[in-house]
């Protein structure tokens, strides 16, 4: 019983309690185990009648089969029911063999109805709303995918005298199925399906040139055609093959029948489950990689900049919980609550495939325990190396949970936030910049109140919002000469980060602690903190930045080259092209209000 009450008086809202009657509800509490993939509660099923504490493994948090969280050793979940008295909002399953402590109703009741708890279950029901709002908002349904979405790396082309050999050796190196045979007889086609049945099971040697086993004339299909009459085309024809032509006529891809029967591969929902269900980090990596053509197919199916950027984060959260899966699974369980922070643009949902991972962990305590740092490192260690094979770049300013400097106990994050109030030099603002963009991705530290309560004491810091204003001007759009745009300059640093920046800025110093860029700003207007005028001119400019870049990114990956944020104005339509040199005007001209906030002198 001792053990069970010291474990209850770690965590919300038992730790409010005083000892006597800690020790009555350990006294009446139970451990229940649940199998993996076992429910404990059911959505809109029959309501709780007891009040759950994860003590060791975890829990899934589902609506309608989507997981909204993962519940950690110290989270309880049934209270909502309990205390209405309705169904349950979620579906709770364990996501490993799990036990937990079970409160019966009338005492967990008790404890509830107390002042001190209130707060609690308040923040609980918030955290899993808004929780369910963003991952349902991440997981757009793409109906109108287009065949050009489909298509992986750029066309292969040989000669017709080019021996059977050496074709093969080509797709073999580009690893496509299929190579196009320019003649003057027209286009000609060589699949993998010709090599096995005209060389491997049929006379032709491999000397032979491709000339003649070639199919022509080529059946061809149009960008904009949605893959579902390509299928249907591809079927009417008896091919495996289209090549996809752009309005000049020109080949941009080919496309396979493997391409169209994997399209629930693209699909947000479908990435999700499989990055959940992975059941190795192989296999976490091999899905991670449909990402880039996921993210052309959400593109060219209408989805704005930030609907994709939250599709984004969401995978990339998932793939986070999975890899703690398989680090936890790998080192042991954790030996005290912890809770991983996403930072930057993943923080603010705004992810991009250009994007590097910037997270950092906090776990209970207040100073830095040897033994307990030496797990998560290895833990972080294990995370960061994981998503960097998933795609998610090592930061070059290495803000990584392995580095000490961002994995510390939740008294030292404490501190270190209130450090940058209190002594707002270079390095604590640049922090601050960092830092304070965060969100809890995983584990049951409950980390978030406290650090959220000191973001919104930034207005009584005068001094700090000072010295802020000069830093959010740190980034400038780069226009010449009379607001002329340059030739290829960075996107990123050009064009995002000074409206993060500006958002930030007048997020912080009005006391509005969300983070997503769009939202800073609305908000800001809002409260009065920025005028209306300024406030939408800077999320039309993010919108347009972000689409431009977003589209850059798309044409590198059907391109074959990783992403990067290097823009060439010049290859921009010309209205477009005006829009931005207009859009990062307006930037530069909301960066020079900011100096009615710093102080003459500084």
């Amino acid at each position: 019983m001792e053990d069970v009450a010291g474990f209850l008086g770690r965590f919300p809202p038992f730790d409010q309690l005083p000892r006597e009657e800690l020790a009555r509800v350990a006294a009446v509490a139970r451990v229940k185990h649940f199998s993996s993939g076992e429910d404990a509660l059911v959505e809109d099923g029959p309501p709780a009648t007891e009040l759950f504490l994860v003590h060791t493994g975890s829990m899934e948090l589902l609506h309608q089969e989507e997981i909204i969280d993962v519940l950690e050793p110290g989270e309880c979940f049934g209270h909502p029911s309990l205390l209405t008295g309705m169904g349950p909002a979620f579906t709770v399953r364990a996501h490993e063999e799990t036990a937990c402590l079970v409160i019966p109703g009338s005492a967990a009741i008790e404890i509830l109805r107390r002042p001190g708890s209130a707060s609690w279950v308040a923040l609980t029901l918030r955290e899993r709303l808004t929780r369910t709002g963003h991952t349902v908002h991440a997981l757009p349904e793409v109906r109108t995918l287009r065949i050009a979405s489909l298509i992986s790396s750029p066309p292969v082309f040989c000669e017709p005298e080019t021996s059977i050999q050496e074709a093969a050796r080509a797709m073999t190196d580009r690893q496509v199925s299929a190579v196009l045979v320019r003649s003057r007889h027209g286009l000609g086609i060589v699949t993998d399906s010709d090599l096995r049945k005209k060389v491997v099971a049929g006379d032709a040697s491999r000397e032979t040139p491709v000339a003649e086993i070639m199919t022509t004339p080529v059946i061809t299909t149009p960008a904009y055609r949605l893959a579902v009459e390509a299928s249907i085309q591809m079927m009417n024809a008896g091919v495996h093959h289209l090549p996809v032509v752009d309005e000049q006529q020109d080949i941009v891809g080919v496309v396979s029948a493997a391409d169209l029967m994997n399209l629930e591969t693209l699909s947000p929902f479908g990435i999700r489950r499989a990055l959940a269900r992975a059941e190795d980090e192989e296999a976490l990596v091999e899905t991670a990689a449909q990402l880039p053509r996921t993210f052309v197919a959400l593109l060219d199916a209408g989805l704005d900049a930030a609907s994709v950027g939250r599709v984004l984060s969401l995978q990339s959260d998932t793939a986070t919980e999975r890899l703690l899966d398989f680090a936890t699974e790998r080192h042991g369980p954790a030996p005290v609550p912890w809770g991983w922070l996403a930072l930057g643009s993943t923080a603010r949902r705004e992810l991009t495939l250009a994007s590097d991972q910037d997270n950092a962990l906090a776990y209970q305590g207040e100073g830095r325990d040897p033994q307990v740092d030496a797990y998560f490192a290895r833990v972080a260690e294990d995370v960061n190396a994981g998503l960097a094979r998933c795609g998610l770049g090592a930061d070059a300013a290495d803000v990584l949970a392995r580095n000490a400097e961002w994995r510390m106990s939740e008294g030292e994050w404490i501190r270190i936030f209130d450090e940058c109030f209190e002594q707002p030099d270079r390095s604590h603002l640049v922090r601050a910049a960092v830092s304070f963009d965060f969100r809890h991705v995983a584990g049951g530290l409950e980390i978030v109140s406290p650090l959220v309560e000191r973001i919104r004491e930034t207005p009584r810091h005068p001094d700090f919002v000072a010295r802020l204003a000069r830093t959010a001007t740190d980034f400038k759009p780069p226009l010449r000469f009379r607001g002329k745009l340059p030739g290829h300059f960075d996107i990123k640093k050009g064009g995002t980060m000074p409206i993060t920046n500006l958002a930030r800025f007048h997020a912080l110093a009005n006391g509005i602690t969300i983070s997503p860029t769009r939202d800073r700003l609305v908000a800001a207007a809002e409260t009065g903190a920025l005028d209306a005028g300024t406030a939408r001119t800077l999320r039309e400019a993010f919108d347009l930045v972000a689409k431009i870049r977003f589209e850059h990114h798309a044409s590198q990956i059907q391109a074959g080259k990783p992403p990067d944020n290097m823009v060439d104005p010049t290859e921009l339509p010309p209205l477009v092209r005006l829009d931005l040199r207009e859009a990062l005007r307006s930037v530069a001209a909301a960066q020079k209000q900011l100096s009615r906030y710093v102080p003459l002198g500084m």
